[in-house]
């Protein structure tokens, strides 16, 4: 059997980020020039309609993303482990699989924008965006392999400096623009306003699969609750408004060069290169270690160290390649695979266990073995909530991520409960789990 070492529960020594820790945390995850660069997309349902779909959607989406990470703070495991009780033990590999293709996606996306907007602000002559794409993957990458204790301080200094500049950057956009000029400009109705809301929704949901890498590490469920729906919340939301209004002013695709390029015009380089550089690592780095702490649910041996050293290669040689007009498809196929994935985990510890987990869910003689080391009603649970999720967003303008989600819940839920056979395989493994612990 594998060694199991790297995916055991944290231990209550390691247990030392507060709940202003957790707000820090995630606000560094939010300030981030692809949270501006999504609010763009948004410019169709124009000022008024954009707000209330980043609102809205913040407000769903963060909800699971906060949930998601009780599971982790109660049972001190990553995502990717705790995925083990609802999928098997084998099935979380596919969930595995499925975050380890997101996450190098999601540093490649990162390290591409940072570089790029790096390069309008502060032209790099010999190397181009592709030496400033270089510099932000080994500094991320670094600040990955530090590890949680370090990212405490560094988290404290840097988001907060960050959240100081960022309050500059929307005075300088909305004084240049103004809210009565925004608010003139009609929407284009070519986006009808639940599309809108997925891409809100989106950005909390892609969190989902990493929020227990960190959460784990709380002192307590509450404070890692909201500290991340707060956290999250406030900063995304702002970005978000942000890069819509830039967009709407501008009309221009790429709304976070535009907001870095006014901050150029008005005197202000510097802070503008500290906001490409800091929120790239800030952001990034999440990304990078969540890729190594995947990694260990299937190759345990692997280590925290250079798991991340290696997704950092793989993210920064994907950035100097990455097509940008990938950036909406992107953005909506991790909703169809995460919305569906994470009703089916929120409804098997909330619900179905009654926020109940039995310790170390890593052996094949344990509560979470099911068939072969997979559970067969996960699967088709999750597949229909997938399907619904594409039938909806090709057929309808009702929105995909929370009927995809809620549908996928709903019908393991009802699978789970009819599986007699599961039952009575779940009661015999406790009571032997139980007896062996006496």
């Amino acid at each position: 059997m594998k060694s199991q070492q790297g995916i055991k529960p944290t231990g209550p020594a390691e247990r030392n980020l507060s709940g202003v820790d957790f707000v820090l945390l995630w606000s560094g995850a939010a300030v981030s020039l692809a949270e501006i660069w999504a609010g763009g997309l948004l410019v169709p349902l124009g000022i008024m309609g954009g707000i209330l779909a980043v609102l809205i959607g913040h407000l769903i989406g963060n909800t699971p993303l906060a949930l998601g990470g009780i599971i982790g703070s109660r049972t001190g495991l990553p995502t990717m482990v705790s995925v083990r009780a609802s999928f098997g033990v084998r099935g979380s590999y596919f969930a595995t699989v499925l975050n380890l293709v997101q996450l190098v996606g999601w540093t490649g996306v990162m390290l591409w924008i940072g570089g790029q907007a790096a390069q309008a602000v502060w032209p790099w002559p010999e190397a181009g965006f592709r030496g400033w794409v270089v510099v932000a993957g080994i500094v991320t990458t670094l600040w990955a392999v530090l590890g949680h204790r370090f990212w405490k301080w560094l988290q404290r200094i840097a988001v907060t400096s960050l959240l100081l500049l960022c309050g500059v950057m929307t005075y300088v956009v909305f004084s240049q623009y103004g809210w009565d000029q925004l608010a003139k400009i009609p929407s284009k109705g070519s986006m009808p306003f639940m599309v809108g809301l997925d891409l809100v929704i989106a950005m909390p949901i892609s969190w989902l699969p990493l929020v227990c890498d960190y959460s784990r590490f709380s002192r307590s469920s509450s404070t890692a609750f909201w500290g991340t729906w707060i956290g999250y919340f406030l900063v995304s939301s702002w970005m978000y408004v942000v890069g819509l209004g830039a967009a709407l002013a501008t009309q221009s695709a790429t709304p976070d060069s535009m907001v870095l390029q006014l901050m150029v015009s008005v005197g202000l380089a510097l802070p503008a290169v500290i906001i490409v550089l800091f929120s790239t690592f800030t952001t990034t780095f999440l990304d990078i270690y969540s890729t190594a702490v995947s990694s260990l649910n299937i190759w345990p041996e692997l280590g925290e160290k250079r798991g991340s050293v290696l997704c950092g290669i793989l993210g920064t040689a994907l950035a100097l390649v990455f097509p940008a007009t990938a950036y909406e498809a992107f953005l909506l196929f991790i909703g169809s695979v995460f919305c569906p994935l994470f009703g089916v985990v929120l409804v098997d510890y909330f619900v179905f266990r009654r926020k109940s987990y039995l310790a170390q869910p890593f052996h094949r003689e344990d509560l979470y073995w099911y068939a072969a080391g997979f559970n067969p009603w996960a699967f088709v649970s999750w597949g229909v909530g997938f399907g619904l999720y594409h039938v909806l967003q090709r057929t309808t303008s009702i929105g995909s991520s929370i009927p995809s989600l809620a549908a996928a819940g709903l019908i393991y839920l009802l699978l789970m409960v009819l599986w007699k056979p599961a039952a009575e395989m779940n009661s015999a493994s406790a009571t032997r789990s139980k007896s062996m612990s006496s």
